[in-house]
Protein backbone atom coordinates (compact mmCIF):
# COMPACT_ATOMS: atom_id res chain seq x y z
CA UNK A 1 0.00 0.00 0.00
CA UNK A 2 2.84 2.43 0.88
CA UNK A 3 4.43 1.87 -2.53
CA UNK A 4 1.13 2.57 -4.31
CA UNK A 5 0.56 5.72 -2.24
CA UNK A 6 4.07 7.02 -2.94
CA UNK A 7 3.59 6.50 -6.67
CA UNK A 8 0.20 8.25 -6.58
CA UNK A 9 1.68 11.23 -4.75
CA UNK A 10 4.53 11.56 -7.25
CA UNK A 11 2.07 11.38 -10.15
CA UNK A 12 -0.10 14.04 -8.49
CA UNK A 13 2.93 16.32 -8.15
CA UNK A 14 3.82 15.77 -11.84
CA UNK A 15 0.31 16.62 -13.03
CA UNK A 16 0.24 19.80 -10.95
CA UNK A 17 3.63 20.93 -12.24
CA UNK A 18 2.83 20.21 -15.88
CA UNK A 19 -0.53 21.98 -15.68
CA UNK A 20 1.04 25.07 -14.13
CA UNK A 21 3.94 25.15 -16.59
CA UNK A 22 1.46 25.11 -19.47
CA UNK A 23 -0.52 27.89 -17.80
CA UNK A 24 2.48 30.12 -17.18
CA UNK A 25 3.68 29.88 -20.79
CA UNK A 26 0.21 30.22 -22.29
CA UNK A 27 -0.42 33.41 -20.31
CA UNK A 28 2.50 34.97 -22.15
CA UNK A 29 1.69 33.42 -25.53
CA UNK A 30 -1.90 34.72 -25.37
CA UNK A 31 -0.83 38.25 -24.49
CA UNK A 32 -1.07 40.32 -27.72
CA UNK A 33 1.74 42.57 -26.49
CA UNK A 34 4.15 39.63 -26.90
CA UNK A 35 3.01 38.41 -30.34
CA UNK A 36 6.38 39.20 -31.92
CA UNK A 37 8.07 37.08 -29.24
CA UNK A 38 5.97 34.01 -30.05
CA UNK A 39 8.78 31.99 -31.64
CA UNK A 40 11.16 32.30 -28.70
CA UNK A 41 8.36 31.66 -26.16
CA UNK A 42 7.33 28.58 -28.16
CA UNK A 43 10.95 27.44 -28.03
CA UNK A 44 11.09 27.98 -24.26
CA UNK A 45 7.85 26.04 -23.79
CA UNK A 46 8.87 23.23 -26.17
CA UNK A 47 11.68 21.86 -24.03
CA UNK A 48 10.19 22.80 -20.65
CA UNK A 49 6.94 20.99 -21.45
CA UNK A 50 8.53 18.01 -23.18
CA UNK A 51 7.84 15.73 -20.22
CA UNK A 52 10.45 14.01 -18.10
CA UNK A 53 10.48 12.81 -14.51
CA UNK A 54 10.04 16.30 -12.99
CA UNK A 55 12.38 15.21 -10.19
CA UNK A 56 13.56 18.70 -9.33
CA UNK A 57 10.03 20.04 -9.04
CA UNK A 58 8.92 17.03 -7.00
CA UNK A 59 11.85 17.43 -4.61
CA UNK A 60 10.90 21.08 -4.14
CA UNK A 61 7.23 20.34 -3.41
CA UNK A 62 8.06 17.48 -1.06
CA UNK A 63 10.65 19.52 0.85
CA UNK A 64 8.01 22.20 1.39
CA UNK A 65 5.55 19.57 2.59
CA UNK A 66 8.06 18.07 5.03
CA UNK A 67 8.33 21.37 6.90
CA UNK A 68 4.86 22.86 6.46
CA UNK A 69 2.47 19.94 5.75
CA UNK A 70 1.41 21.59 2.49
CA UNK A 71 3.08 22.01 -0.90
CA UNK A 72 0.89 24.46 -2.81
CA UNK A 73 2.93 27.51 -1.81
CA UNK A 74 6.00 26.01 -3.51
CA UNK A 75 4.37 25.37 -6.92
CA UNK A 76 5.84 28.52 -8.58
CA UNK A 77 9.32 27.62 -7.26
CA UNK A 78 8.95 24.06 -8.51
CA UNK A 79 7.98 25.29 -11.98
CA UNK A 80 10.88 27.74 -11.99
CA UNK A 81 13.27 24.88 -11.28
CA UNK A 82 11.92 22.93 -14.25
CA UNK A 83 12.46 25.99 -16.43
CA UNK A 84 16.06 26.28 -15.28
CA UNK A 85 16.56 22.57 -15.90
CA UNK A 86 15.09 22.97 -19.40
CA UNK A 87 17.54 25.81 -20.05
CA UNK A 88 20.44 23.56 -19.13
CA UNK A 89 19.16 20.86 -21.51
CA UNK A 90 18.71 23.30 -24.41
CA UNK A 91 22.24 24.65 -24.06
CA UNK A 92 23.72 21.21 -23.34
CA UNK A 93 22.33 19.87 -26.63
CA UNK A 94 23.75 22.69 -28.77
CA UNK A 95 26.43 21.81 -31.37
CA UNK A 96 28.99 23.84 -29.43
CA UNK A 97 28.32 21.73 -26.31
CA UNK A 98 27.26 18.05 -26.50
CA UNK A 99 25.87 18.35 -30.05
CA UNK A 100 22.88 16.08 -29.41
CA UNK A 101 19.91 15.93 -31.77
CA UNK A 102 17.59 14.02 -29.42
CA UNK A 103 16.04 14.93 -26.10
CA UNK A 104 13.32 12.89 -24.35
CA UNK A 105 12.69 11.02 -27.57
CA UNK A 106 12.03 14.21 -29.57
CA UNK A 107 14.24 16.46 -31.69
CA UNK A 108 16.39 18.76 -29.57
CA UNK A 109 15.39 22.40 -29.36
CA UNK A 110 17.97 23.64 -31.85
CA UNK A 111 16.83 21.03 -34.38
CA UNK A 112 13.32 22.50 -34.25
CA UNK A 113 13.94 26.23 -33.81
CA UNK A 114 17.53 26.66 -34.99
CA UNK A 115 20.65 27.33 -32.95
CA UNK A 116 20.10 31.08 -32.57
CA UNK A 117 16.54 30.87 -31.21
CA UNK A 118 17.42 27.87 -29.04
CA UNK A 119 20.30 29.80 -27.48
CA UNK A 120 18.06 32.79 -26.83
CA UNK A 121 15.29 30.57 -25.43
CA UNK A 122 17.75 29.09 -22.95
CA UNK A 123 18.90 32.56 -21.96
CA UNK A 124 15.30 33.70 -21.55
CA UNK A 125 14.39 30.76 -19.32
CA UNK A 126 17.12 31.75 -16.86
CA UNK A 127 15.31 35.04 -16.20
CA UNK A 128 11.73 33.84 -16.74
CA UNK A 129 12.10 31.33 -13.90
CA UNK A 130 12.75 33.90 -11.11
CA UNK A 131 10.09 36.13 -12.68
CA UNK A 132 7.62 33.30 -12.02
CA UNK A 133 8.82 32.99 -8.42
CA UNK A 134 8.20 36.70 -7.86
CA UNK A 135 4.91 36.95 -9.76
CA UNK A 136 3.23 33.69 -8.74
CA UNK A 137 4.34 32.95 -5.17
CA UNK A 138 1.42 33.79 -2.85
CA UNK A 139 1.59 37.26 -1.34
CA UNK A 140 1.34 35.70 2.12
CA UNK A 141 4.98 34.61 1.79
CA UNK A 142 7.26 37.12 3.50
CA UNK A 143 9.51 39.27 1.27
CA UNK A 144 12.54 38.03 3.22
CA UNK A 145 11.77 34.47 2.10
CA UNK A 146 11.44 35.59 -1.52
CA UNK A 147 14.92 37.12 -1.30
CA UNK A 148 16.29 33.84 0.13
CA UNK A 149 14.60 31.87 -2.67
CA UNK A 150 16.09 34.09 -5.35
CA UNK A 151 19.53 33.99 -3.72
CA UNK A 152 19.63 30.18 -3.80
CA UNK A 153 18.21 30.13 -7.33
CA UNK A 154 20.87 32.47 -8.72
CA UNK A 155 23.70 30.53 -7.05
CA UNK A 156 22.46 27.33 -8.69
CA UNK A 157 21.92 28.99 -12.08
CA UNK A 158 25.26 30.70 -12.46
CA UNK A 159 29.02 30.34 -12.39
CA UNK A 160 28.95 28.83 -8.90
CA UNK A 161 26.36 26.22 -9.92
CA UNK A 162 25.38 24.53 -13.17
CA UNK A 163 27.28 26.94 -15.44
CA UNK A 164 30.49 26.38 -13.50
CA UNK A 165 29.90 22.63 -13.53
CA UNK A 166 29.29 22.57 -17.28
CA UNK A 167 32.43 24.63 -17.86
CA UNK A 168 34.52 22.26 -15.75
CA UNK A 169 33.04 19.32 -17.66
CA UNK A 170 33.93 20.81 -21.06
CA UNK A 171 37.46 21.63 -19.95
CA UNK A 172 37.92 18.10 -18.58
CA UNK A 173 36.97 16.63 -21.96
CA UNK A 174 39.69 18.69 -23.60
CA UNK A 175 42.41 17.21 -21.36
CA UNK A 176 42.50 14.00 -23.42
CA UNK A 177 43.16 11.98 -20.28
CA UNK A 178 41.15 10.50 -17.45
CA UNK A 179 40.64 12.91 -14.58
CA UNK A 180 40.91 12.12 -10.86
CA UNK A 181 37.89 10.98 -8.88
CA UNK A 182 38.00 14.24 -6.88
CA UNK A 183 37.88 16.20 -10.13
CA UNK A 184 34.97 14.09 -11.39
CA UNK A 185 33.02 14.52 -8.15
CA UNK A 186 33.60 18.27 -8.31
CA UNK A 187 32.04 18.36 -11.79
CA UNK A 188 29.07 16.25 -10.68
CA UNK A 189 28.53 18.37 -7.57
CA UNK A 190 28.03 21.51 -9.62
CA UNK A 191 26.80 20.34 -13.03
CA UNK A 192 24.19 17.95 -11.60
CA UNK A 193 24.01 18.31 -7.84
CA UNK A 194 23.62 22.08 -7.66
CA UNK A 195 20.11 22.07 -9.10
CA UNK A 196 18.96 19.13 -6.96
CA UNK A 197 20.27 20.91 -3.87
CA UNK A 198 18.57 24.13 -4.92
CA UNK A 199 15.29 22.26 -5.45
CA UNK A 200 15.32 20.98 -1.89
CA UNK A 201 16.40 24.33 -0.47
CA UNK A 202 13.67 26.33 -2.21
CA UNK A 203 11.00 23.96 -0.94
CA UNK A 204 12.45 23.91 2.55
CA UNK A 205 12.80 27.71 2.71
CA UNK A 206 9.23 28.34 1.64
CA UNK A 207 8.13 25.59 4.04
CA UNK A 208 9.76 27.39 6.97
CA UNK A 209 12.80 25.20 7.67
CA UNK A 210 15.38 26.64 10.07
CA UNK A 211 19.08 26.95 9.27
CA UNK A 212 19.96 23.55 10.73
CA UNK A 213 17.33 21.83 8.58
CA UNK A 214 18.47 23.76 5.52
CA UNK A 215 21.99 22.46 6.06
CA UNK A 216 20.61 18.91 6.17
CA UNK A 217 18.82 19.58 2.88
CA UNK A 218 22.10 20.83 1.39
CA UNK A 219 23.88 17.67 2.49
CA UNK A 220 21.12 15.44 1.16
CA UNK A 221 20.98 17.36 -2.12
CA UNK A 222 24.71 16.94 -2.71
CA UNK A 223 24.56 13.21 -1.97
CA UNK A 224 21.41 12.60 -4.03
CA UNK A 225 22.90 14.53 -6.95
CA UNK A 226 25.99 12.32 -6.86
CA UNK A 227 23.88 9.14 -6.78
CA UNK A 228 21.78 10.42 -9.68
CA UNK A 229 24.87 11.14 -11.78
CA UNK A 230 26.49 7.77 -11.04
CA UNK A 231 23.26 6.11 -12.20
CA UNK A 232 23.23 8.31 -15.30
CA UNK A 233 26.83 7.30 -16.07
CA UNK A 234 25.83 3.65 -15.76
CA UNK A 235 22.77 4.07 -17.98
CA UNK A 236 24.85 5.74 -20.68
CA UNK A 237 26.83 2.50 -20.79
CA UNK A 238 24.02 -0.04 -20.35
CA UNK A 239 20.77 1.45 -21.69
CA UNK A 240 19.48 2.27 -25.18
CA UNK A 241 18.60 5.47 -27.00
CA UNK A 242 14.98 4.31 -27.26
CA UNK A 243 14.65 3.84 -23.50
CA UNK A 244 16.59 6.95 -22.48
CA UNK A 245 15.12 9.30 -25.08
CA UNK A 246 18.59 10.71 -25.74
CA UNK A 247 21.71 9.45 -27.44
CA UNK A 248 23.55 6.90 -25.29
CA UNK A 249 27.11 5.61 -25.56
CA UNK A 250 28.51 9.09 -26.16
CA UNK A 251 30.57 9.08 -22.96
CA UNK A 252 32.57 6.02 -24.01
CA UNK A 253 32.80 7.08 -27.66
CA UNK A 254 34.15 10.52 -26.75
CA UNK A 255 36.55 9.12 -24.13
CA UNK A 256 34.78 11.19 -21.48
CA UNK A 257 35.65 10.61 -17.82
CA UNK A 258 32.70 9.09 -15.94
CA UNK A 259 32.30 6.66 -13.07
CA UNK A 260 32.09 3.79 -15.56
CA UNK A 261 35.15 4.82 -17.60
CA UNK A 262 37.21 5.35 -14.43
CA UNK A 263 36.01 2.47 -12.21
CA UNK A 264 34.33 0.06 -14.57
CA UNK A 265 30.71 -1.06 -14.48
CA UNK A 266 30.82 -3.42 -11.49
CA UNK A 267 32.61 -0.97 -9.20
CA UNK A 268 30.28 1.85 -10.34
CA UNK A 269 27.28 -0.21 -9.22
CA UNK A 270 28.93 -0.67 -5.82
CA UNK A 271 29.58 3.04 -5.48
CA UNK A 272 25.98 3.76 -6.49
CA UNK A 273 24.70 1.38 -3.80
CA UNK A 274 26.91 3.01 -1.15
CA UNK A 275 25.83 6.51 -2.14
CA UNK A 276 22.15 5.53 -2.08
CA UNK A 277 22.63 4.15 1.45
CA UNK A 278 24.17 7.47 2.47
CA UNK A 279 21.06 9.25 1.15
CA UNK A 280 18.84 7.06 3.35
CA UNK A 281 21.15 7.63 6.33
CA UNK A 282 20.93 11.43 6.04
CA UNK A 283 17.14 11.29 6.16
CA UNK A 284 16.91 8.68 8.93
CA UNK A 285 19.60 10.12 11.20
CA UNK A 286 17.93 13.53 11.12
CA UNK A 287 14.38 12.35 11.60
CA UNK A 288 13.18 13.49 8.18
CA UNK A 289 10.29 11.25 7.19
CA UNK A 290 9.16 11.34 3.58
CA UNK A 291 7.69 8.44 1.63
CA UNK A 292 8.14 10.43 -1.57
CA UNK A 293 11.87 11.01 -1.01
CA UNK A 294 12.30 7.32 -0.20
CA UNK A 295 10.53 6.39 -3.44
CA UNK A 296 12.76 8.75 -5.43
CA UNK A 297 15.92 7.32 -3.86
CA UNK A 298 14.60 3.80 -4.54
CA UNK A 299 14.24 4.70 -8.23
CA UNK A 300 18.03 5.00 -8.51
CA UNK A 301 18.61 1.34 -7.64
Amino acid sequence: MDTIWRKMMIEEYKKIIEANLEKYFDEKLQNPEYKLFKNVIDSMKYTTCLGGKRLRAILCLEACKIFSRQYETAIPCACALEMLHAQSLIHDDLPCMDNDDLRRGKPSNHRVYGEAVATLAGDALISFAPQIIIEKTPKTVEPEKIVKLLYEYFIAAGAFGIVGGQTADIEAENLNEKISIDHLQFIHKYKTGALFKCSLLLGAIIGGANDDKLNIMRKFGDKFGLAFQIKDDILDFTSTTEIMGKTVGKDENSNKSTYVTIFGLEESYKKLTNTIEECYDILNSNGLKSDVLIKIIDSLK
